[in-house]
Order: structure tokens, then sequence, then C-alpha cells
């Protein structure tokens, strides 16, 4: 298909490909003479993919590139494919750079007994975000984050053993950064429905 026709299988305008073109997010095509090129089922599925993390992940350029190239080379191990994929996320950096960790945050996580190194770039943006809930007004007491961290542990659960069906390191991969970015968007809806349903159990109760 030539690239008007990608086009319109896609629903992505001409020159937004053009764009993933020049910036190396889609693959060239084959070429054809010297400015015609033909396109097969492998950049509909590429655009789609980096549509999707750009509109429905949030994910920047940078990021989007990060993460395709940790899709085409992911490590051989599981547990080290993870921390890759989590590399590639959108903000899995700081952006002042800081390595510093706020004592609260790591004593907390510590205190899980989840085994997570005391680097993990989670564990600051953990820090960050209880620093603004609590500057709001919002108290967030420990035992109360205590309980929000189990809940997640099983989302956690849930999020492993679809990486696990995974038959290769590249599908595992690709499962593990494509579901973070775009299952967030779905777990923040079912916890709406479910604070909803909650509500509502708990004022017929």
């Amino acid at each position: 298909m030539r690239i008007s026709e990608l086009a319109e299988a896609t629903g992505v305008p001409v020159h937004t490909l053009k764009y993933y073109l020049r910036e190396g997010l889609l693959m060239p095509g084959e070429a054809t003479s010297r400015t015609r090129a033909e396109y097969g089922p492998q950049h509909v599925e590429r655009v789609r993919l980096v549509r999707a993390l750009v509109q429905h992940g949030g994910v920047g350029i940078a990021g989007v590139r990060a993460i395709l190239d940790a899709l085409e080379a992911p490590p051989p191990s599981r547990h080290e494919l993870l921390g890759v994929a989590h590399g590639a996320l959108p903000g899995a950096s700081r952006e002042d750079g800081t390595a510093d960790v706020d004592p609260w945050a790591r004593r907390f996580v510590e205190q899980l007994d989840w085994g997570v190194e005391g680097c993990a770039p989670a564990i600051a943006r953990l820090a960050d975000a209880v620093v603004q809930a609590r500057a709001a007004g919002l108290p967030l007491p420990d035992a109360d984050l205590a309980r929000y961290a189990q809940a997640m542990r099983r989302v956690a659960e849930v999020d492993l053993e679809v990486t696990e069906r995974a038959t290769s390191a590249a599908e595992a991969m690709r499962t593990v950064v494509i579901g973070t970015v775009l299952v967030d968007p779905v777990l923040l809806a079912l916890r709406r429905l479910a604070q909803e349903a909650e509500s509502a159990a708990r004022s017929h109760g």
C-alpha cells in the first residue's frame, strides 16, 4: 500500500506518518521509485502502536523511541526485562536528575518487605506524589498507604501473569511496556467505577 493508503488504514494523517518516518518511529517502506514506497501490515501495526503510546499513553517522542528500541532488543531475563521496560516508560527518571530519595519513602517501602531495591526510581516518584498530596491537604497516613500498596500488589500479580504467558522475550517486553502504559488508564477507570460501586453499597447498607 502507498502512504496515502497507510493513512487511510490507520486513521493517521499523511503528514503525521511522514513525521514518524523522519523521527525513525516508523520504518521506511520498500522503495518502488525515487519518490514512492510500499508499506505493509508491519507498518500498520507500528503506526497503531506509536499512535496508542502518544495519544492514550501520553508518551513523548523520545519516550516512544526508547520503547521501540527496548522492544527490538529485549534482555533475556524476565526480571531484567521488567527493569528495562520500566526505564522506557514516561516519567521513569526524575527531571532534576537527583538520586536522593526521601528517607520516609525508603523506610515505607522497606516496611512493605517487597525486596525492592532502594534505588528504584518509583520510590522517588512515590515520595513526590505523597508530598504533593499531603501538601494539598490530604493526610494519606502510612496505614492507608499500606492498604493501597497491598491492593496494587494484587494488580501486579495479574500484570506478571499476563507477561509470563508471552512465548518470547520480545513479546514479554511488548506486553510489559504497552500493557503498563495503556492499562494504567484502564485501572484508573476501574478505580472510579469501584468507588461508585462501594459508595452505593455503603449508602444502601
